[in-house]
């Protein structure tokens, strides 16, 4: 009996210093240790992140420019922040795949015309509708998927869809009967959510031999000329605009594209994908509490519901594609 229990000691005594012998970071973090705090920080970022994404439609109607002029100054200013770091990148990939590059361009174009189109939905409907039906092109980017690379979709995809588009009918229907306007704008910005959807699958191609940063680039670099031309085409000024425009483009330019790229860019490198490509989702429910006190644009009951079956379709679709 007594052998057993000293043996028992023995083993306490070394397990114990085990522990003590044991490098800090094989240990779990203190409550309040450093370690702890720092693994929030991610986590904060990605806030940051989505909040920046969520400003989008606010600094589009503040600045109240013609949406092919306010995408244009947003896409040449960060275009122009990121030019030093891609070249230095670009020299590192050389040669870069021609083939790849061209996937790039092509979804730039897409990206063009989705801005253009959805910052000008932004001018006819509120922003948190603009963005909210601007996110479903989730949805779009199943379906071409479908077509184009046949791919199988699950039944929760399809029960997301028809949720999805009940509530979308019904903040549609309701806009038309207040002002035929914001239907309008309404449906623009469902187009506009089509356009983005190809901007991805073409984006996705050409990030399977570019880095997503000069993939990025090349796109972005393309939708700037894309958007220019769209502007001489329409006889869009570039200039004479008032102050608050350019303080407007210039926060959409680097809060909306730049800090927000960053931000989920250094998320990515600290939490798992399945965590940070889910939060983009939050962009509508941000917009739409943000316009209430800076755009004074407050949701009515049929915009609340109409809104959150849309958004809870389009979350059935992203975990439908997810998983599939």
């Amino acid at each position: 009996m007594s052998q057993r229990k000293g043996a028992e000691e023995q083993r306490s005594r070394d397990e114990e210093s085990r522990r003590n012998d044991a490098p800090p970071l094989a240990r779990p973090p203190a409550p309040n240790s450093p370690h702890r705090r720092a693994n929030i920080v991610p986590y904060l970022v990605l806030v940051f992140g989505v909040v920046a994404m969520g400003m989008s439609g606010i600094f589009v109607r503040w600045a109240n420019a013609p949406g092919a002029v306010s995408a244009f100054y947003r896409m040449l200013i960060a275009v122009a922040v990121f030019a030093v770091p891609v070249a230095l990148r670009a020299k590192r990939e050389a040669p870069l795949s021609p083939r790849h590059l061209r996937f790039a361009i092509i979804g730039g174009i897409f990206f063009a015309l989705d801005l253009a189109i959805w910052n000008t939905s932004v001018m006819m409907t509120s922003a948190a509708n603009a963005t909210l039906f601007g996110n479903t092109s989730v949805i779009w980017v199943a379906l071409s998927a479908l077509v184009i690379f046949k791919e199988k979709l699950r039944p929760a995809f399809w029960l997301g869809l028809l949720i999805a588009i009940i509530g979308i009918l019904i903040v549609l229907g309701q806009d038309f009967l207040t002002h035929p306007q914001l239907g309008m704008g309404d449906l623009l910005a469902i187009f506009a959510g089509v356009w983005y959807g190809l901007f991805f699958l073409s984006a996705e191609r050409s990030r399977d031999k570019l880095s997503s940063l000069v993939a990025w680039w090349v796109s972005s670099a393309t939708s700037t000329v894309a958007l220019l031309i769209i502007c001489l085409a329409f006889g869009y000024p570039l200039s004479g605009y008032p102050a608050q425009t350019y303080w407007s483009i210039l926060g959409l330019a680097l809060v909306v594209q730049v800090m927000s790229l960053l931000s989920v860019n250094y998320a990515l490198g600290h939490l798992p994908a399945s965590i940070v490509a889910p939060t983009s989702l939050g962009q509508p429910v941000v917009t739409a509490l943000l316009a209430i006190p800076l755009l004074d644009q407050p949701l009515d009951l049929w915009q609340i519901i109409g809104g959150v079956l849309v958004l809870a379709g389009i979350i059935l679709v992203h975990r439908a594609k997810t998983k599939g």
